[in-house]
């Protein structure tokens, strides 16, 4: 997608919508429709026949959801963008669109539980085999490059542990062996982070996270190149159909707007929080990447804007005390997701990420005693409050 603005802040606002084709709407408007009226049979054939732009029907593409995805696709620095029904749609998607029977994938040392479980499935059916990977060098990742292998599969931060994946570092060796690099930016967005400039070939979000914002919409994001997103909606996602409603692009651009302001203020509040936290006695461990002290803080200067809103902690004690914790909280909410304007905590081990075995999950750092804090755009002192009186109850 041209860049049209200077400036993020200004792109996630205009991009991919003029007033002017719209009655002068300054709102893009909702366009609630399954399909679209042809004006003669010969339009439909030619529109069917790919020789005339133009919409058809809603799963094949719809006026809001096409915003929504240019404005991804400029916001990631994309030729092009496309919209899914879920995150796990778009890992999906992407995936499915790049492996076939017998190929190999590199994943990053820990992945979403959705996603791992994603690739058992790929692996129990059609034999796609995968491998983890720390990734801290070139050598750890060339070590595992098979002749079958077809994708790196990156996320940064890492979900729950905060590691970060030096993208540049990734792309170089990908690029050696004609390997796509797939990055999950969920946890950063891309006001934070944008790994398509980094030398990556696909970026991802579930878009339910910071994207929306405000905890009302499932959905998915992915961008790239015009070619590769082409073949995405022509096959994946028109034929198994894990498409995004007209109204949930419509809150998602809605929510872009002010993703810049909140960015900011999950990430001056996760500052405050993650040196409080630090501080406590009942608590072990804080992994944060605007931590100075984060093994991975080199990294996190060099490919993002800031530490984001999530810190991941361990408490001195037993899942038991762990649990008990959560029990006592009253502002900070038990829930699972990310980026909302509420502060959400979950136990890692036992929700999000309770489908990996034990030992796999031990490996990737995610012990028992390891919560996850998505700090909201509450005043820190009040979240800092309601998790000091819980600390203080174990």
């Amino acid at each position: 997608m041209e860049k049209k603005f200077k400036h993020f802040e200004t792109e996630v606002i205009h991009t991919g919508y003029e007033a002017k084709d719209h009655l002068g709407s300054l709102s893009i408007p909702l366009f609630q429709t399954s399909t679209f009226t042809f004006e003669t049979a010969e339009q439909g054939e030619n529109r069917f026949a790919g020789r005339e732009e133009g919409f058809i029907y809603s799963r094949l593409g719809n006026p809001t959801v096409r915003a929504l995805e240019e404005r991804i696709a400029a916001l990631e620095g994309a030729e092009d963008g496309i919209a899914f029904g879920s995150g796990m749609a778009a890992v999906s998607a992407v995936l499915f669109s790049l492996v076939k029977a017998g190929d190999h994938i590199i994943c990053s040392q820990g992945l979403y539980g959705c996603t791992f479980g994603l690739l058992e499935l790929l692996k129990e059916k059609f034999n796609v085999t995968y491998d983890f990977s720390p990734m801290e060098n070139e050598q750890q990742i060339k070590q595992l490059i098979k002749p079958e292998t077809v994708c790196i599969y990156v996320e940064t931060p890492i979900n729950p542990t905060m590691r970060m994946i030096d993208l540049e570092m990734v792309s170089r060796a990908a690029k050696e062996h004609r390997i796509s690099v797939v990055v999950d930016n969920t946890f950063s967005s891309p006001y934070l982070q944008q790994p398509l400039i980094l030398g990556c070939d696909i970026v991802l979000h579930s878009a339910t996270k910071y994207i929306c914002g405000h905890g009302d919409v499932v959905a998915g994001l992915a961008a790239g190149k015009k070619e590769f997103i082409r073949r995405l909606a022509m096959t994946t996602l028109k034929d198994i159909g894990g498409i995004i409603s007209p109204f949930d692009a419509w809150l998602l651009l809605r929510g872009l707007k002010t993703l810049p302001v909140r960015m900011d203020r999950h990430t001056e509040n996760a500052k405050k929080l993650y040196e409080k936290l630090k501080e406590h006695r009942a608590v072990e461990n804080v992994y944060y990447p605007g931590d100075p002290s984060h093994r991975d803080y080199n990294i996190m200067q060099k490919q993002m804007k800031g530490g984001g809103g999530l810190i991941s902690f361990e408490i001195k004690g037993t899942k038991k005390d762990a649990q008990r914790l959560l029990n006592s909280l009253h502002l900070v909410k038990i829930a699972v997701s990310l980026g909302d304007a509420e502060t959400l905590i979950q136990h890692p081990a036992t929700m999000t990420h309770a489908v990996i075995p034990e030992t796999q999950r031990l490996e990737m750092g995610i012990t028992d005693q390891m919560l996850r804090l998505s700090v909201g755009l509450e005043a820190w002192e009040d979240i800092w409050e309601d998790l000091q009186q819980g600390l203080d109850s174990i």
